[in-house]
């Protein structure tokens, strides 16, 4: 009885260890200027380029992310990449917004903000000149508080639990900001448009969504590039 009972919990603590193992989605890593998820030592990483305020990433990240996430990056086949494209003010509120906090709490972050676009890209086409004035002009921190504040994107990540004061903080980075817009201006060069995808470091061409993109993934994958 007692081998049986042993063998019974050898069996039990072999699940929960080989479940802990697999889920890779409570591993992020920040960057300077992105976040991944997923196993680290993962032969392939999926790198998304990706605004706020494209409706044609809203998409992937409705119907493809979680599939995704699921099928590839929790049991550690693949590792995923957000690289943020910021091609107008908002889209670097959004991104600054997103990044706030600690590392693992950028996924509902950007889930929170890509699930509210709808609502703040309607404000942005309603915007008045007095409002797309101050989201271009003068002091930079004060134009994304500005933006924050127009399209309602302070109360997406309070909701979150976050304080005004904290947002700020996160939005007075200028370091952050021209990291971020520096590398979205490298980053236009290799891409025409948002959505795009580069596996291992190579951008896959005419790949803009799910359907596209997954077929690509259970094929032959360019190999990681060697450092």
């Amino acid at each position: 009885m007692k081998r049986i009972i042993a063998g019974l919990l050898a069996v039990l603590f072999g699940l929960t260890s080989a479940a802990a193992a697999e889920n890779w989605l409570v591993t992020v890593e920040r960057t300077p200027v992105s976040h991944f998820v997923g196993n680290p030592q993962a032969s392939v990483t999926l790198t998304e380029y990706i605004s706020y305020t494209c409706p044609h990433c809203r998409d992937f990240t409705v119907h493809g992310e979680e599939i995704l996430k699921l099928g590839y990056v929790q049991t550690g086949k693949l590792r995923f990449e957000y690289r943020h494209m910021n091609a107008n003010p908002v889209d670097l509120t959004a991104t600054m917004l997103a990044r706030c906090g600690a590392p693992e709490k950028f996924p509902a972050n950007h889930a929170a903000l890509m699930a509210a676009q709808p609502q703040f890209n309607a404000l942005r086409r309603l915007a008045t000149k007095s409002q797309t004035d101050r989201w271009h002009h003068g002091d930079k921190s004060a134009r994304r508080r500005a933006v924050a504040s127009d399209l309602n994107l302070y109360a997406i990540l309070e909701r979150r639990g976050y304080s005004r004061s904290e947002l700020d903080q996160c939005l007075n980075d200028q370091a952050l900001a021209d990291r971020l817009e520096a590398q979205a201006d490298a980053d236009w060069e290799k891409i025409a448009g948002t959505p795009a995808f580069a596996v291992n470091g190579t951008v896959l061409e005419d790949v803009h969504r799910w359907q596209e993109l997954a077929p690509i993934l259970e094929g032959p994958l360019p190999a990681a590039a060697e450092q």
